[in-house]
């Protein structure tokens, strides 16, 4: 049913603020609508911190309705300032189409593009607005926004508060992302606009555009931005940020990161972050001890399957299994103990080779890395200087190799 949606939104964690949550579900009622998030092209992957969002889209599909996604060719040549310390770093048109690419693959792993009546879109706000005359823009769009009330707003005054200030360009911003509603209501009837929290003065400029010049009723929903229990933001880790793209980051890798989920979030990263139903999640989540870490392991391999596929996902807890749960049950590779604070910060790895009795001088553990002859979960390790941290422990160990034959596990404590 094409009604469902907002139920089970909220019923999973996506809903932090709706406009007119009764409107929107009268407007869902009548007929399948049309809804937006976009994102603009700052890097050439996106991270788990845009999953939220990819899997709210996801999830409008899957009650009947159009997910539009919206690449930021346009936006990206400024830049979104909400709540960043500083502005963003300007980029070249060819690294943004660049960037435009490695995210469009991102997104249609998640969503069904092709044909149907629910069949996804996704275009490119470079469309049209790198044709807009600036004067235009002023007369026709300028004219609807009140400076002091974008004043007001969290993003901008977070902003003006710090040293660096506001540039005029940013602050252009948030009117050009008013534009791309207006003009996705124009091209595909868009009435709904989705994104993050630190969203929410964007998007209500966009709803009261669309209202002033259009005389159309638009909607705005915004999701939780999310942190772990610990408060980590999602989307990094202390290896690095946690690439979408398996060029940048290994399924194994990926799944490694989603089975070390907190054991406090697991229920909700499995609403958010899974297709599974939400009785099944429900008992998954009372789990306690031991077995909380069967529900990690499915969570891993759920949310991998959806980036990377079946096959990938299935390869990467096999390849986990193997690796962990064999070796210590037969007890077969011996170990070291490092103290837990120290691996939160991160160890480089010539020197954890060292300390692993696989080395016998930060030298020989260079040049083994240099090699290609050392292995950090079966990954071999890139640099001499790549951090061994927390985010490498898999069942409460890390597993160190030298050649084939050669291994360590290392566990905190």
């Amino acid at each position: 049913m094409i009604d469902d949606f907002l139920a089970e939104a909220q019923a999973r964690g996506f809903i932090f603020q709706c406009t007119d949550s009764d409107g929107l579900r009268a407007a869902m009622q009548r007929e399948k609508i049309a809804g937006y998030i976009g994102f603009d092209c700052t890097a050439d992957s996106l991270h788990v911190g845009s999953m939220v969002q990819i899997m709210l889209l996801r999830l409008l599909q899957k009650h009947g309705h159009t997910p539009v996604a919206v690449l930021g060719g346009g936006t990206t040549r400024i830049g979104d300032p909400s709540f960043r310390e500083e502005a963003r770093q300007l980029l070249s048109d060819a690294q943004i189409t660049t960037n435009m690419a490695g995210i469009r693959a991102n997104i249609e792993r998640f969503l069904r593009f092709g044909t149907g009546a629910d069949k996804a879109i996704l275009v490119n706000n470079a469309d049209w607005l790198d044709r807009l005359s600036y004067i235009e823009l002023l007369r026709e769009v300028g004219v609807h926004f009140s400076v002091n009330r974008m004043l007001s707003f969290d993003s901008v005054r977070s902003r003006l508060e710090r040293e660096q200030g506001l540039t005029f360009l940013e602050f252009n911003y948030s009117i050009l992302q008013a534009y791309d509603f207006r003009e996705l209501s124009r091209r595909h009837g868009v009435t709904l606009q989705m994104g993050g929290s630190d969203q929410w003065g964007n998007i209500v400029q966009g709803i009261d555009l669309l209202r002033r010049t259009d005389a159309k009723q638009g909607f705005g929903l915004t999701a939780p931005l999310i942190t772990t229990a610990s408060g980590a933001k999602m989307g990094k880790s202390a290896a690095g940020a946690v690439w979408l793209a398996a060029e940048k980051l290994p399924p194994f890798e990926y799944w490694q990161f989603w089975r070390n989920t907190e054991d406090a979030d697991v229920g909700r990263f499995l609403r958010l972050f899974t297709d599974l139903p939400l009785d099944e999640i429900a008992r998954l989540e009372q789990l306690g001890g031991a077995e909380i870490n069967e529900a990690k392991k499915i969570l891993a391999t759920e949310a991998t399957a959806l980036c990377h596929g079946a096959d990938a996902a299935a390869k990467a807890a096999e390849t986990a299994r193997q690796t962990f749960e064999q070796g210590l049950t037969a007890g077969s590779l011996p170990s070291i103990t490092i103290a837990q604070s120290e691996l939160a910060s991160g160890i480089p790895a010539f020197a954890l080779l060292v300390r692993a009795g696989l080395a016998s001088s930060n030298g020989e553990a260079r040049r083994l890395i240099q090699g290609g002859g050392a292995q950090v979960n079966n990954r071999v390790i890139g640099a001499e200087t790549d951090a061994i941290s927390l985010d490498h422990l898999i069942d409460g160990v890390i597993k160190l190799s030298k050649g084939k034959k050669n291994h360590i596990l290392v566990k905190a404590e």
